[in-house]
């Protein structure tokens, strides 16, 4: 049997709740939700959906890089938005950090989300080779 590893980097905010930040297994990175918080004061930041979906971007990013990934070997993100008005502003950043990489994506709103965030953002990802 394949080994499951856990993954926690500083370099991202740590988990608000009884859960990993990635975990590793089978050459996929199974990446929980990010939120827009600040890695070193776990307080959110940005005042606006596209200024919070930035950070969550970068935080996915430094997770990634911990578990031997990166944004581009994303295979499968999930974006969840409080206003699918938010959407368009949210899709101008995320081509922005995905550049040329265009990994299946659902989005769906919700209610709400920790922390009254107004974006969360998770991904499974191949571990590079």
């Amino acid at each position: 049997m394949t080994s499951i590893r856990t993954i926690h980097t500083d370099s991202a905010p740590k988990a608000i709740g009884p859960y990993s930040q990635a975990v590793v297994h089978g050459g996929l990175v199974y990446c929980s939700g990010q939120v827009a918080l600040s890695p070193t004061t776990g307080e959110v930041e940005g005042a606006d959906v596209a200024s919070q979906a930035d950070l969550v971007l970068r935080n996915l990013g430094c997770v990634l890089e911990a578990a031997g990934s990166a944004l581009d070997h994303a295979l499968k993100c999930t974006i969840y938005l409080v206003d699918m008005a938010d959407f368009q502003a949210v899709n101008e950043v995320y081509a922005r950090h995905m550049g040329n990489h265009r990994p299946a994506r659902a989005t769906v709103a919700v209610r709400g989300l920790p922390k009254g965030v107004l974006v969360e953002i998770d991904c499974v990802a191949a571990v590079r080779a």
